[in-house]
């Protein structure tokens, strides 16, 4: 049966129950030996060889092994110690474990995604320990660093310069988070664009005066001042402050609103025994295949909830021009343009998070935590559909009832 030393040299049988421990003092091994590995590149020569021939101190020698250290890996952790150098002008840098670093690049990055999945900072240090071992390099502090060093990289991302971006699409939203945000500060606004490749990005994640003119104003001149050209086509709910925002910022962009948001309303106003009717017909409007065949079933709606309730039916046609601007795009694009899914669906788990912790208390960690989890979101993302057409769609190409003008000329000559 196989033998093992454990950290303290203590020699143990290798058995099912000490699997974990076994595996872990290979890879304490493994790692030890690509180290000296490196030390031997980078000296010219192996253990107990003389450089050239000759002893010459300038060129470095080895000196035994640092002290013990902890490294936390996905798998676990171990106990390393690194070789060491003597006799060098400059100090040998390590690029397979650099100095003070404790835990590899995957672990680092996994640790957002642990707060996605609803983690607080009191389950948070549980859960390491839990897939690392008791041993794992944490501290109470671990937290607080991080969120610090999250704070300097949401910093940084609204610095970007955004001017290489051929913007398309873009969908808006205001988002209500639980995440300690003050009352002159309760909204989330938030812009995700699409691309002329089809690939959607985070543009903004800011807080705000609860969605208002001014509040939407301030984020799309910072996307302007950073060289940022909004897309030909806002898709959004009804928010008056940033309809008012785009007339004045953006007024040759076209505006389509929510269908989602736009029928969770009229519903708020047809009784009860009458709402599964009238959503049956409300869903069916923007699934039609033309316009003129959506504006059909619109008057049917009227015709039917006129009398039940007046105020939705009256309600459908405000605004009713915004309602059916995606049919002006290509019909392969127009399941991403009815709606601000695309905003919404990445928040309903961002929500997890922010809905598990109370401890965001300022506004500035509050926006940098969350801004971290969209980044983690945004690694999920998926090309919009027909993403060949998003540069056609760029150019300015002209489509009705979601084909081609040129297409639809040579159809009806």
């Amino acid at each position: 049966m196989m033998r093992l030393q454990d950290d303290t040299g203590a020699s143990s049988t290798a058995t099912y129950e000490k699997l974990e421990t076994l595996v872990r003092a290979k890879m304490k091994d493994f790692i030890e030996d690509i180290l000296q590995e490196e030390v031997t590149a980078f000296l010219g020569r192996a253990w107990h060889e003389r450089a050239k021939g000759i002893i010459d101190a300038s060129l470095g020698r080895r000196n035994g092994r640092g002290r013990p250290r902890k490294l936390a890996l996905m798998n676990g952790t171990v106990t390393i110690r690194r070789p060491r150098i003597r006799g060098l002008e400059e100090r040998f840098e390590s690029r397979v474990l650099p100095l003070f670093k404790r835990r590899t690049k995957e672990l680092s990055e996994m640790l957002p995604e642990l707060y996605l999945h609803g983690l607080s900072s009191g389950d948070f240090e549980l859960a390491l320990r839990g897939l690392l071992g008791d041993g794992a390099p944490l501290s109470p502090s671990s937290i607080d660093r991080l969120k610090a060093k999250w704070r300097l990289e949401y910093e940084q991302w609204k610095r970007e310069d955004l001017s290489d971006i051929k913007l398309v699409y873009q969908w808006a939203d205001g988002l209500y988070v639980k995440a300690g945000f003050e009352k002159e500060k309760a909204a989330l606004l938030v812009l995700i664009g699409a691309d002329d490749q089809g690939n959607k990005k985070f543009l903004a994640v800011e807080s705000g005066y609860r969605e208002s003119h001014e509040s939407w104003a301030d984020v799309v001149r910072d996307l302007k001042r950073r060289g940022l050209k909004l897309g030909r086509l806002t898709v959004a709910d009804g928010a008056l402050g940033l309809w008012s925002c785009l007339r004045e910022l953006h007024p040759e962009g076209d505006e389509q609103r929510c269908w989602n948001h736009r029928i969770t309303n009229i519903l708020d106003d047809i009784p009860k025994k009458h709402q599964t009717e009238a959503s049956e017909l409300l869903t069916q409007m923007p699934y039609e295949p033309t316009k003129a065949l959506c504006e059909k079933k619109r008057d049917e709606f009227i015709r039917r909830f006129k009398k039940i309730s007046p105020k939705a039916t009256e309600k459908i046609m405000v605004d009713w021009d915004r309602m059916v601007t995606f049919y002006s795009y290509p019909e392969e694009h127009w399941v991403h343009l009815r709606t601000t899914n695309i905003v919404e669906s990445p928040f309903n788990a961002i929500r997890i998070r922010t809905n598990a912790s109370k401890r965001y208390k300022k506004i500035e960690n509050a926006e940098a935590m969350i801004w971290k989890l969209t980044q983690v979101a945004e690694k999920t993302f998926r090309k919009l559909h027909a993403p060949e057409l998003m540069e056609r769609v760029y150019r300015g190409e002209k489509f009705y009832d979601g084909k081609a003008v040129v297409e639809v000329e040579s159809n009806a000559a």
